[in-house]
Protein backbone atom coordinates (compact mmCIF):
# COMPACT_ATOMS: atom_id res chain seq x y z
CA UNK A 1 0.00 0.00 0.00
CA UNK A 2 1.42 3.14 -0.99
CA UNK A 3 1.46 6.00 1.81
CA UNK A 4 3.21 9.10 -0.01
CA UNK A 5 0.08 10.89 1.11
CA UNK A 6 0.27 13.09 3.68
CA UNK A 7 -2.76 14.09 6.49
CA UNK A 8 -1.92 17.46 7.98
CA UNK A 9 -4.14 18.27 10.90
CA UNK A 10 -4.08 22.22 11.14
CA UNK A 11 -5.10 24.50 14.57
CA UNK A 12 -6.66 26.92 13.75
CA UNK A 13 -7.31 30.74 15.73
CA UNK A 14 -10.64 29.99 18.16
CA UNK A 15 -11.55 33.43 17.57
CA UNK A 16 -8.32 35.81 16.64
CA UNK A 17 -6.97 35.53 13.12
CA UNK A 18 -3.60 37.01 14.77
CA UNK A 19 -3.37 33.58 16.37
CA UNK A 20 -2.33 31.99 13.07
CA UNK A 21 0.73 30.61 13.51
CA UNK A 22 3.54 30.49 10.59
CA UNK A 23 3.18 26.76 10.56
CA UNK A 24 -0.38 26.70 9.70
CA UNK A 25 0.09 29.39 6.89
CA UNK A 26 2.92 27.16 5.59
CA UNK A 27 0.62 23.85 5.80
CA UNK A 28 -2.53 25.68 3.96
CA UNK A 29 -0.21 26.96 0.73
CA UNK A 30 1.31 23.58 0.54
CA UNK A 31 -1.99 21.37 0.58
CA UNK A 32 -3.34 19.69 -2.32
CA UNK A 33 -6.63 19.97 -0.82
CA UNK A 34 -8.28 21.34 2.26
CA UNK A 35 -10.63 20.05 4.28
CA UNK A 36 -13.13 21.96 5.88
CA UNK A 37 -16.29 22.61 7.87
CA UNK A 38 -17.38 25.62 6.10
CA UNK A 39 -15.83 27.00 2.84
CA UNK A 40 -16.58 30.74 3.40
CA UNK A 41 -14.57 30.00 6.97
CA UNK A 42 -11.85 28.69 4.89
CA UNK A 43 -11.80 31.54 2.72
CA UNK A 44 -11.76 33.52 5.77
CA UNK A 45 -8.60 31.78 6.85
CA UNK A 46 -6.59 31.99 3.40
CA UNK A 47 -7.53 35.34 3.45
CA UNK A 48 -6.22 36.17 7.07
CA UNK A 49 -2.88 33.52 6.42
CA UNK A 50 -2.43 35.59 2.79
CA UNK A 51 -2.88 32.26 0.66
CA UNK A 52 -4.17 32.00 -2.69
CA UNK A 53 -7.47 29.64 -1.84
CA UNK A 54 -6.37 25.74 -2.49
CA UNK A 55 -9.38 23.27 -3.77
CA UNK A 56 -11.25 22.51 -0.85
CA UNK A 57 -13.53 19.50 0.23
CA UNK A 58 -16.09 20.09 2.91
CA UNK A 59 -16.72 18.06 5.94
CA UNK A 60 -18.96 18.69 8.72
CA UNK A 61 -20.81 16.96 11.12
CA UNK A 62 -23.45 15.48 8.53
CA UNK A 63 -21.02 15.35 5.93
CA UNK A 64 -17.91 14.19 7.73
CA UNK A 65 -18.53 10.10 7.27
CA UNK A 66 -19.47 10.28 3.39
CA UNK A 67 -16.04 12.61 2.51
CA UNK A 68 -13.75 9.63 4.22
CA UNK A 69 -12.98 7.93 1.12
CA UNK A 70 -12.83 10.75 -1.18
CA UNK A 71 -10.05 11.91 1.12
CA UNK A 72 -8.33 8.51 0.95
CA UNK A 73 -8.06 8.42 -2.52
CA UNK A 74 -6.66 11.75 -2.79
CA UNK A 75 -3.94 10.26 -0.39
CA UNK A 76 -3.84 7.07 -2.38
CA UNK A 77 -2.51 9.28 -5.29
CA UNK A 78 0.27 10.93 -3.33
CA UNK A 79 -1.46 14.50 -2.36
CA UNK A 80 -0.83 16.51 0.93
CA UNK A 81 -4.32 17.42 2.35
CA UNK A 82 -4.77 19.74 5.66
CA UNK A 83 -7.50 19.03 7.43
CA UNK A 84 -9.07 22.31 9.32
CA UNK A 85 -12.02 23.16 11.63
CA UNK A 86 -13.75 26.50 11.58
CA UNK A 87 -12.15 27.04 15.15
CA UNK A 88 -9.61 24.95 17.38
CA UNK A 89 -8.14 21.53 16.32
CA UNK A 90 -10.44 19.48 14.74
CA UNK A 91 -11.68 16.45 16.09
CA UNK A 92 -11.70 18.58 19.70
CA UNK A 93 -15.77 18.40 19.32
CA UNK A 94 -15.68 18.98 15.78
CA UNK A 95 -15.03 16.78 12.64
CA UNK A 96 -12.04 14.99 11.82
CA UNK A 97 -11.57 11.88 14.11
CA UNK A 98 -13.10 9.98 11.68
CA UNK A 99 -10.79 11.10 8.77
CA UNK A 100 -7.58 10.98 10.85
CA UNK A 101 -8.26 7.36 12.02
CA UNK A 102 -9.32 6.16 8.58
CA UNK A 103 -5.58 8.27 7.61
CA UNK A 104 -3.83 6.31 9.81
CA UNK A 105 -5.31 2.76 9.60
CA UNK A 106 -4.55 2.79 6.01
CA UNK A 107 -0.80 3.73 6.47
CA UNK A 108 -0.79 7.29 6.08
CA UNK A 109 1.42 9.63 7.76
CA UNK A 110 -0.60 12.10 9.56
CA UNK A 111 1.03 15.13 11.04
CA UNK A 112 -0.16 18.09 13.28
CA UNK A 113 0.20 21.34 13.47
CA UNK A 114 -0.69 22.41 16.70
CA UNK A 115 -3.08 25.72 17.37
CA UNK A 116 -5.25 27.47 19.82
CA UNK A 117 -7.60 25.27 21.73
CA UNK A 118 -10.77 26.90 23.92
CA UNK A 119 -10.72 23.94 26.28
CA UNK A 120 -6.86 24.66 27.29
CA UNK A 121 -7.68 28.03 26.59
CA UNK A 122 -10.25 28.08 28.99
CA UNK A 123 -8.67 25.72 31.62
CA UNK A 124 -5.34 27.85 32.12
CA UNK A 125 -7.41 30.91 33.08
CA UNK A 126 -9.83 29.73 35.06
CA UNK A 127 -7.99 29.13 37.98
CA UNK A 128 -8.88 25.78 38.76
CA UNK A 129 -6.33 22.88 39.36
CA UNK A 130 -4.43 22.18 35.59
CA UNK A 131 -2.29 19.44 36.66
CA UNK A 132 -5.52 16.74 36.01
CA UNK A 133 -8.61 17.12 34.29
CA UNK A 134 -10.93 15.80 32.25
CA UNK A 135 -12.64 16.90 29.14
CA UNK A 136 -16.66 16.04 28.35
CA UNK A 137 -17.15 18.43 25.07
CA UNK A 138 -20.71 18.65 25.15
CA UNK A 139 -23.58 16.83 27.47
CA UNK A 140 -26.39 14.98 25.58
CA UNK A 141 -29.07 17.43 25.57
CA UNK A 142 -31.63 15.83 27.25
CA UNK A 143 -32.94 12.48 28.13
CA UNK A 144 -30.98 9.37 30.60
CA UNK A 145 -27.52 10.06 28.74
CA UNK A 146 -27.73 13.52 29.98
CA UNK A 147 -28.67 12.19 33.58
CA UNK A 148 -26.25 9.57 33.34
CA UNK A 149 -22.75 12.07 32.65
CA UNK A 150 -23.97 14.57 35.04
CA UNK A 151 -23.84 11.81 37.86
CA UNK A 152 -20.94 10.58 36.86
CA UNK A 153 -19.10 14.14 36.89
CA UNK A 154 -20.72 14.21 40.51
CA UNK A 155 -17.80 11.96 41.76
CA UNK A 156 -14.72 13.26 39.02
CA UNK A 157 -12.13 14.76 41.03
CA UNK A 158 -10.00 16.29 38.25
CA UNK A 159 -10.79 19.51 36.78
CA UNK A 160 -14.10 19.19 34.23
CA UNK A 161 -13.91 21.20 31.04
CA UNK A 162 -17.54 21.46 29.09
CA UNK A 163 -18.76 23.45 25.67
CA UNK A 164 -22.52 25.19 25.64
CA UNK A 165 -23.96 26.90 22.90
CA UNK A 166 -25.23 30.32 24.68
CA UNK A 167 -29.20 28.98 24.64
CA UNK A 168 -28.55 25.76 26.41
CA UNK A 169 -25.81 27.51 29.31
CA UNK A 170 -28.43 28.40 32.02
CA UNK A 171 -29.29 24.68 31.94
CA UNK A 172 -26.58 23.37 32.13
CA UNK A 173 -25.10 25.55 34.61
CA UNK A 174 -28.66 24.75 36.41
CA UNK A 175 -28.10 20.90 35.66
CA UNK A 176 -24.67 21.38 36.56
CA UNK A 177 -25.39 22.89 40.62
CA UNK A 178 -28.20 20.20 41.22
CA UNK A 179 -25.68 17.30 40.43
CA UNK A 180 -22.27 18.56 41.93
CA UNK A 181 -23.58 20.75 44.41
CA UNK A 182 -24.75 24.67 44.32
CA UNK A 183 -21.10 25.60 45.88
CA UNK A 184 -19.03 23.54 43.64
CA UNK A 185 -16.59 26.28 41.85
CA UNK A 186 -16.78 27.50 38.41
CA UNK A 187 -15.69 29.37 35.96
CA UNK A 188 -17.70 30.27 32.86
CA UNK A 189 -15.89 31.62 29.98
CA UNK A 190 -16.95 33.11 26.85
CA UNK A 191 -15.77 34.32 23.34
CA UNK A 192 -12.23 33.66 24.32
CA UNK A 193 -9.63 35.42 22.21
CA UNK A 194 -12.43 37.43 20.57
CA UNK A 195 -13.56 41.61 21.32
CA UNK A 196 -15.90 40.57 24.32
CA UNK A 197 -14.02 37.98 25.37
CA UNK A 198 -15.06 37.52 29.55
CA UNK A 199 -14.18 34.68 32.21
CA UNK A 200 -16.64 34.79 35.53
CA UNK A 201 -15.56 32.63 38.72
CA UNK A 202 -17.59 31.71 41.42
CA UNK A 203 -20.26 29.47 42.79
CA UNK A 204 -22.17 27.22 40.75
CA UNK A 205 -25.60 28.82 42.39
CA UNK A 206 -24.26 31.97 41.71
CA UNK A 207 -23.66 30.99 38.27
CA UNK A 208 -27.22 29.71 37.89
CA UNK A 209 -28.50 33.70 38.99
CA UNK A 210 -25.73 35.30 36.84
CA UNK A 211 -26.80 33.16 33.63
CA UNK A 212 -30.67 34.29 33.79
CA UNK A 213 -30.02 37.52 34.77
CA UNK A 214 -27.48 38.34 32.35
CA UNK A 215 -28.39 37.24 28.53
CA UNK A 216 -25.92 34.88 27.50
CA UNK A 217 -24.26 35.50 23.88
CA UNK A 218 -21.44 33.76 22.14
CA UNK A 219 -19.51 30.53 22.96
CA UNK A 220 -19.13 28.96 26.06
CA UNK A 221 -16.49 26.83 27.95
CA UNK A 222 -17.44 25.80 31.45
CA UNK A 223 -14.67 25.14 33.85
CA UNK A 224 -16.08 23.19 37.48
CA UNK A 225 -13.98 22.26 40.30
CA UNK A 226 -13.41 18.63 40.81
CA UNK A 227 -15.15 17.22 43.49
CA UNK A 228 -13.24 16.81 47.13
CA UNK A 229 -11.90 13.66 48.18
CA UNK A 230 -14.00 11.45 49.93
CA UNK A 231 -13.76 11.83 53.77
CA UNK A 232 -12.20 8.76 55.98
CA UNK A 233 -11.84 6.10 53.22
CA UNK A 234 -11.79 2.97 55.43
CA UNK A 235 -9.11 0.41 54.73
CA UNK A 236 -11.02 -1.99 53.26
CA UNK A 237 -12.19 0.68 50.40
CA UNK A 238 -8.91 1.35 49.31
CA UNK A 239 -8.21 -2.36 49.41
CA UNK A 240 -10.90 -3.00 47.25
CA UNK A 241 -10.01 0.01 44.92
CA UNK A 242 -6.27 -1.24 44.86
CA UNK A 243 -7.40 -5.12 43.76
CA UNK A 244 -9.59 -3.53 41.46
CA UNK A 245 -6.63 -1.31 39.48
CA UNK A 246 -4.31 -4.13 40.39
CA UNK A 247 -7.00 -6.51 38.30
CA UNK A 248 -6.92 -4.01 35.30
CA UNK A 249 -3.19 -4.45 34.61
CA UNK A 250 -2.27 -1.56 36.65
CA UNK A 251 1.05 -2.36 38.51
CA UNK A 252 1.46 -2.09 42.45
CA UNK A 253 3.09 1.59 41.74
CA UNK A 254 0.54 2.83 39.76
CA UNK A 255 -2.51 1.58 41.59
CA UNK A 256 -0.93 3.02 44.92
CA UNK A 257 -0.68 6.44 42.66
CA UNK A 258 -4.08 6.11 42.03
CA UNK A 259 -5.46 5.03 44.77
CA UNK A 260 -3.99 7.70 46.83
CA UNK A 261 -4.96 10.36 44.39
CA UNK A 262 -8.83 9.72 44.55
CA UNK A 263 -9.12 9.15 47.97
CA UNK A 264 -6.82 12.13 49.28
CA UNK A 265 -5.02 9.94 51.50
CA UNK A 266 -1.23 9.91 52.07
CA UNK A 267 0.77 7.08 49.47
CA UNK A 268 2.36 5.16 52.81
CA UNK A 269 -0.61 4.28 54.16
CA UNK A 270 -2.05 2.60 50.58
CA UNK A 271 1.34 0.95 49.82
CA UNK A 272 0.90 -0.54 53.15
CA UNK A 273 -2.56 -1.74 52.46
CA UNK A 274 -0.83 -3.35 49.08
CA UNK A 275 1.86 -5.22 50.89
CA UNK A 276 -0.77 -7.20 52.64
CA UNK A 277 -2.73 -8.24 49.57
Amino acid sequence: MSSAGVLVVVGTPIGNLDDLTPRAVEALAGADLVVCEDTRRALKLFSAAGVPPRPMLVANDHTEAGQVTKVLERLRAGATVALTSDAGLPGISDPGERLVRAAASEGFEVRVVPGPSAALAALVVSGMATGRFVFEGFLPRRGSGRDERLTALAGERRTIVLYEAPHRVSRTLSDLASALGPRRRVAVCRELTKLHEETWRGALEDAVRRSEEVEPRGEYVIVVDGAPAPADATDDELSVALHRLRADGLSTRDAVAEVASVYGVPRRRVYDLATRQ
